[in-house]
C-alpha cells in the first residue's frame, strides 16, 4: 500500500505528438498542444519546438489558387494561379512584386499542374493550357490520322491497309485522312459525313507535300463527307504510298468538355489520367503513351455502375487507385492495372477492390502509403492487390478535432519534410512519417501534431524544402524560421495520477527540471493543470539550457505540467515529483 512517505519521478521525454482521443493519453503524447513539432533536420527528431512563422512575400489582390515551380535544366519558371489569371513571378527566389500576365480567363478553383517534355501544363476544371517558357496558350492538341491508305472513293486498297489508323482524338474537332491518288480522280470521300462549316474550319490538303486549300484548290460537299479537286491530283511516286493527306474539321458533343472539366489529374505509366467531371462522375479518362495533348475518345474507364463521383487518383505499387464517394452497397476502391491487348495495345482494365468504405474529400500516395480520408477520418490501404485489401486507420489520435471541422470534406494536402500536411479552415494536421505505432487492432497508425494558421490559409504547396502558403486576399507566404508571425505555442503533458488513481498527491517543489533547446526565448511560461484547473506557475528563460521551476501543488488527484510562450521554444524532457497521501475522499 502507498504511504504518506512515498516519493515518485516521473519523466516526460521522447515526445511523440498530440493525443485528442481524451482517453489514456501516453506520457509522451500531449492531450493539448498548438503550433508544435519535430524539425529532424535540426535536433534529430529528439525534441519537440514551436513551429517556423509565416514570412508575407507579396499580395496578389485576389485568392491564390496555384503555385507551380517550372524547371527547365538550371531555369526556374515560378507560375501563380491568381484569381483569373496566371502570372509568371520573374525575379524568383526574391519578393514577387515583379510578375509578368501570361495568360486571362483561368476558373477560379484550385488547379493542378505537370510538366513533359519541358512543357508546362494546368488544369483547373474549366481549361486545359501549355506554356512553353513564353507563351501561354490552351493545349494544342495532336491532330489524329483516323484513316489511311484508302482509294479516293474511300475504299481500302488491300489488306495490309487499315482503314482505322488513329482514334479520334477529344481534344481537338479536327482530323486527317490519308489517300493515294491514281492520277484521274478528284473526288475524295472522307471517313465521315457531316463536317464542321466553312465559317468554324477551313479544309486543308496536302499533295505530294504541297499545301492546297479550300476554294482555291478544290471545294467541299460537307453533307456526305467529300472533298473534290479542280484538277486531278498525281499518283504518288511510290506505288501504294499515301500521297493526299486531307485536314477537315467535325465537332463531337461534349468531346472536349470530357477533359475540360476535370479537376483531378496525376501521370501514371508515362500518360496523364484525368477525372473529376461532374458530368461523368464515375469515368477515369487518360492520354494516349507519351502525348498529353491526345486523348481518344475510346480511352476511358468507367468504374461501378453508379455515378457515385471519383473523388482522388492515385497511382501506387504499379496500379493507378480509384477512389470513390461511398454508395450504398458498392466498393468505394477500384485499381488499374497496365495490361497487353492484342487490338487496342496497352489498356487499363478497372477492378473492384473488396473494400466498400468511401472518400469524402481526397487522397495522396504518402511515401508508399496509399491514404485518403473517408467520413472517419484517414485511412489507409493495405494488403496484396491482386487478392485481398485492408483497410487501416491512420488518425485515431486527431480524429476528434479533425472529423468536427466545417470544411472537412475540402481538405488539402501536401507532403513536407517527411510530414502529411492537411490543411483546412487555416489549420494544419501533421502526419509523421517517422513515427507510427500499432492502434490496439493490430492497425498501423501515424503521430500527430496540430498547428493553427494566421491569415486564414486556404492554400499550400512545396517545394525543394520550402512551404508556401496563401490565402483568399492574395497572400502569398512562405514558412521561415526568421518569419515576424507571434506564434502561441504550448505542449501540455498528459494527465498523470502518478500510478495511483485512487489517492490523493502532493509535488515536491524542488523535483522539476526540463530541458531546453536554446532559441534565445526569455518568455516561456510553466503552469500546472491539477484537476483541470490551470495554475500558472513562472516565467523563465532557456539560456542555461534546462530550467528549474518549483510546483508545489497539494491535494490532487492528476496533474499536467503546461509549457508555452509567444516566441519559439523546444523542450526535450521535463521531471516532476510527488507524494502520494491518502485515499481520495467523497
Amino acid at each position: 500500500m502507498a504511504s504518506i512517505n512515498d516519493i515518485i519521478t516521473r519523466t516526460y521525454s521522447n515526445f511523440r505528438g498530440v493525443d485528442f482521443s481524451n482517453s489514456n493519453v501516453k506520457s509522451y503524447r500531449s492531450p493539448d498542444s498548438i503550433n508544435m513539432w519535430k524539425n529532424y533536420e535540426d535536433s534529430n527528431g529528439t525534441c519537440i519546438e514551436t513551429r517556423p512563422g509565416m514570412k508575407l512575400l507579396e499580395n496578389f489582390g485576389n485568392q491564390i489558387f496555384g503555385l507551380f515551380f517550372y524547371k527547365v535544366l538550371d531555369d526556374i519558371k515560378v507560375l501563380i494561379h491568381v484569381g483569373t489569371k496566371l502570372l509568371k513571378w520573374n525575379n524568383y527566389p526574391q519578393t514577387p512584386a515583379n510578375t509578368t500576365e501570361l495568360y486571362t480567363g483561368l476558373n477560379p478553383a484550385r488547379s493542378q499542374s505537370f510538366v513533359f517534355n519541358n512543357i508546362f501544363f494546368l488544369k483547373d476544371g474549366i481549361n486545359y493550357i501549355e506554356y512553353d517558357g513564353i507563351t501561354a496558350k490552351e493545349v494544342e492538341p495532336t491532330i489524329p490520322i483516323t484513316s489511311i491508305g484508302k482509294k479516293p472513293t474511300g475504299e481500302i486498297i488491300n489488306d495490309n491497309y487499315d482503314t482505322v489508323y488513329q482514334p479520334v482524338n477529344v481534344l481537338t474537332s479536327k482530323r486527317k485522312n490519308g489517300f493515294v491518288a491514281d492520277g484521274t480522280s478528284t473526288e475524295f470521300h472522307l471517313d465521315t459525313i457531316e463536317l464542321d462549316p466553312a465559317s468554324k474550319f477551313t479544309l486543308t490538303a496536302t499533295v505530294n507535300g504541297l499545301t492546297r486549300v479550300e476554294t482555291m484548290d478544290f471545294e467541299v460537299d460537307r453533307v456526305n463527307g467529300i472533298v473534290k479537286f479542280f484538277s486531278a491530283p498525281p499518283a504518288p511516286l511510290e506505288t501504294g504510298e499515301s500521297n493526299i493527306f486531307i485536314t477537315f474539321s467535325k465537332t463531337a458533343m461534349d468531346y472536349k468538355e470530357r477533359i475540360n472539366k476535370c479537376t483531378l489529374l496525376c501521370e501514371f505509366d508515362n500518360r496523364i489520367f484525368f477525372s473529376g467531371n461532374q458530368n461523368y462522375p464515375n469515368a477515369l479518362f487518360h492520354s494516349e503513351l507519351n502525348d498529353p495533348r491526345y486523348i481518344r475518345d475510346t480511352a476511358y474507364y468507367e468504374d461501378g455502375l453508379d455515378l457515385a463521383p471519383i473523388k482522388a487518383i492515385i497511382p501506387g505499387n504499379n496500379v493507378l487507385w480509384v477512389i470513390k464517394e461511398i454508395n450504398q452497397n458498392t466498393t468505394g476502391i477500384y485499381y488499374h492495372t497496365p495490361t497487353i491487348d492484342s487490338q487496342e495495345g496497352k489498356i487499363y482494365p478497372g477492378v473492384s477492390g473488396n473494400i466498400n468504405v468511401g472518400c469524402v474529400s481526397t487522397g495522396i500516395n504518402f511515401n508508399d502509403d496509399i491514404v485518403f480520408f473517408s467520413k472517419m477520418g484517414l485511412e489507409g490501404i493495405s494488403g496484396n492487390v491482386y487478392s485481398e485489401q485492408l483497410l487501416s486507420h491512420r488518425s485515431s489520435l486527431v480524429d476528434s478535432r479533425l472529423l468536427t471541422e466545417s470544411n472537412y470534406k475540402n481538405v488539402m494536402l501536401c507532403e513536407y519534410k517527411g510530414y502529411l500536411l492537411c490543411l483546412l479552415n487555416s489549420k494544419v494536421y501533421l502526419a509523421d512519417s517517422r513515427q507510427m505505432f500499432t492502434n490496439n487492432t493490430n492497425q498501423a497508425e501515424y503521430e500527430w501534431y496540430y498547428w493553427e494558421l494566421a491569415n486564414n490559409i486556404t492554400y499550400i504547396t512545396e517545394y525543394q524544402g520550402e512551404l508556401f502558403l496563401g490565402n483568399a486576399k492574395g497572400d502569398l507566404y512562405k514558412l521561415d524560421p526568421a518569419g515576424e508571425e507571434i506564434i502561441e505555442s504550448s505542449w501540455t503533458t498528459a494527465k498523470d495520477d502518478f500510478g495511483y488513481e485512487a489517492y490523493i498527491k502532493t509535488t515536491n517543489k524542488r523535483g522539476g527540471v526540463a530541458t531546453l533547446k536554446l532559441m534565445d526565448n526569455d518568455s516561456i511560461d510553466v503552469s500546472t493543470i491539477v484537476d483541470n484547473e490551470i495554475r500558472y506557475k513562472c516565467q523563465y528563460n532557456d539560456n542555461k539550457g534546462y530550467i528549474a521551476y518549483r510546483i508545489k501543488d497539494k491535494k490532487f488527484k492528476e496533474i499536467q505540467i503546461k509549457f508555452s510562450s509567444k516566441k519559439p521554444f523546444g523542450l526535450f524532457s521535463c521531471t516532476l515529483q510527488g507524494f502520494v497521501a491518502g485515499y481520495i475522499k467523497r
